[in-house]
């Protein structure tokens, strides 16, 4: 606007001025009635004037034209300024949108992971728990048999303790090992404590020298035949595997933190070979590239993690793993893959795919999950299905059976009844 005035009171101006000198024009011609008998030279001067008169008027047209122009640029370079306000507007409002689409993915990350670190002790306390709990289940079992042994040296100590309580004894203790290897089998997935117990079995069964006995025997060494030939899974190098993957979770790298090391380099991407002039034009052009952003609407929006929520992250994900590990020494195949597949999924989504850690551990998942649960384990409950049909016939026939009181009184005679 200050242009525009600008030239409107130059062009005012020169207008005073044509018109000043028209003046001085009207007012230098001679008076006829005064002069009328002098002689001047005013004939002469007369084209002089008219030519000055001229040499004005081109001028303030001249003038009138620069004014037009300078209008004219004036509006086309205000019509200018209001486009790239317009654009500016419309990049803010698109800027504000994402912003406020990132602080409400971040509430909602925030929610997320305070509802995480709020499972995170009960989860621990109950991995705690189990651990325990597996631990003297273990020590039991292991010290079953010497308490065993213990039980039978002092039942063989006793005098006159009867063969049918000594017989009875032992395929009670034949049962409960037949149990034990059907346990560890069918729920714990653990063919070796299995074929252990029933090897146990068998050798009560073997002490009762009974031919009766010798088809549950035959069952007992085809079913521990077959534990021996099954391809078992190495469950201890398994867990060892995801208690390193558990240690490792704190050197694996998140995806921002590369997205951050890579707008930093091309931020700082200018030629070295340039001097002078040359690398102050390229810097100059760096930096305003910077200003503006050009991103793809349809790309979805990836929240940046907070300092506090990454340490949250970190946490649950080695969480998971531990508790991949204690579904698998307790024979929950659900949860252990459920596990994996949730760490498999955070790994993919918060952490760098293209490092090599990354993919290496989620290379490790993978076969971990896939190489556990996938053997079929036999069938061993054949030895304690006849084992039980043995005690069942034993029993009815103990109580078919006389006493041996029934016998002495059926072998004593009648007397004879005495006449009164």
């Amino acid at each position: 606007m200050s242009s525009k005035k600008t030239i409107s009171e130059e062009t005012v101006a020169a207008e005073e001025i044509v018109e000043a000198e028209q003046e001085d024009v009207l007012s230098d011609e001679p008076d006829q009635d005064a002069d009328a008998g002098a002689t001047a030279p005013e004939p002469a001067m007369a084209p002089q004037k008219k030519r000055g008169v001229g040499i004005i008027s081109w001028l303030a047209l001249l003038l009138s034209v620069l004014a037009l122009a300078a209008i004219g640029v004036d509006y086309q370079r205000d019509r200018s300024s209001a486009g790239e306000t317009a654009q500016s507007d419309a990049a803010l409002r698109t800027l504000t949108a994402s912003v406020n689409a990132t602080q409400n993915s971040l509430l909602t990350l925030e929610q997320n992971v305070s509802a995480l670190s709020e499972l995170d002790a009960e989860q621990k306390a109950a991995i705690d728990r189990f651990g325990r709990q597996l631990g003297q289940r273990l020590q039991q079992l292991e010290s079953l048999p010497g308490r065993m042994a213990t039980v039978e040296a002092a039942m063989s100590s006793l005098q006159g303790i009867s063969t049918g309580a000594r017989d009875a004894w032992l395929l009670a203790e034949a049962e409960y090992y037949m149990q034990i290897a059907n346990a560890q089998l069918q729920l714990a997935r653990n063919p070796e404590l299995a074929a252990l117990a029933l090897t146990h079995a068998d050798e009560r069964i073997l002490q009762l020298a009974d031919p009766r006995l010798t088809n549950i025997r035959q069952a007992l060494a085809d079913e521990m035949r077959a534990l021996d030939a099954l391809d078992k899974p190495d469950t201890a190098g398994i867990t060892l595997v995801l208690s390193s993957l558990a240690a490792t979770v704190e050197s694996l790298p998140l995806k921002q933190d590369t997205a951050v090391r890579d707008d930093v380099s091309a931020d700082s991407g200018v030629d070295p070979e340039l001097t002078g002039m040359d690398r102050a034009m390229a810097s100059l052009r760096n930096a305003v590239d910077g200003i503006v952003s050009v991103r793809r609407a349809d790309e979805a929006l990836q929240p940046l993690i907070a300092p506090d929520a990454q340490y949250f992250l970190r946490a649950n994900l080695a969480l998971q793993f531990q508790a991949a590990r204690l579904a698998l020494l307790q024979g929950e195949e659900a949860i252990f893959r459920q596990s994996l597949d949730d760490a498999n999924d955070w790994l993919e989504s918060y952490y760098d795919p293209d490092t090599t850690a990354v993919q290496s551990a989620r290379v490790t998942i993978s076969e971990i999950r896939n190489s556990v649960f996938l053997i079929a384990m036999p069938d061993i409950s054949g030895s304690l299905r006849l084992l039980r049909q043995f005690n069942v016939l034993s029993d009815a026939a103990a109580v078919a059976r006389p006493t041996p009181e029934e016998v002495d009184d059926a072998a004593e005679p009648e007397e004879p009844e005495q006449d009164q």
